[in-house]
């Protein structure tokens, strides 16, 4: 058995531990930097639109004159996040 470290996806540290499950049974882990704005996470978000990566994407997209049902459509997120982005 192989045991591979899993990074934080806010601060980039290793120093990560499980935390139980949510409502739903899906891993949720904690990190264990202090100086870490997210102390808990889940390596799999349910929705894509609270990955850190959209966030930008919909920034660019938006910045190129993309409306916002056409960027909703190509990230394959809401078009309620693309406006609240």
């Amino acid at each position: 058995m192989v045991c591979t470290p899993v990074p934080c996806p806010h601060c980039q540290r290793e120093q990560v531990i499980k935390r139980g499950k949510t409502d739903t049974g899906k891993p949720r882990d904690r990190c264990q930097n202090p100086s870490c704005s997210h102390q808990s996470f889940r390596l799999d978000p349910a929705y894509r639109g609270r990955l850190p990566e959209i966030t930008p994407q919909v920034l660019e997209m938006s910045r190129n004159g993309r409306g916002v049902r056409d960027t909703a459509r190509v990230l394959q997120i809401s078009p309620a996040t693309v406006i609240h982005a």
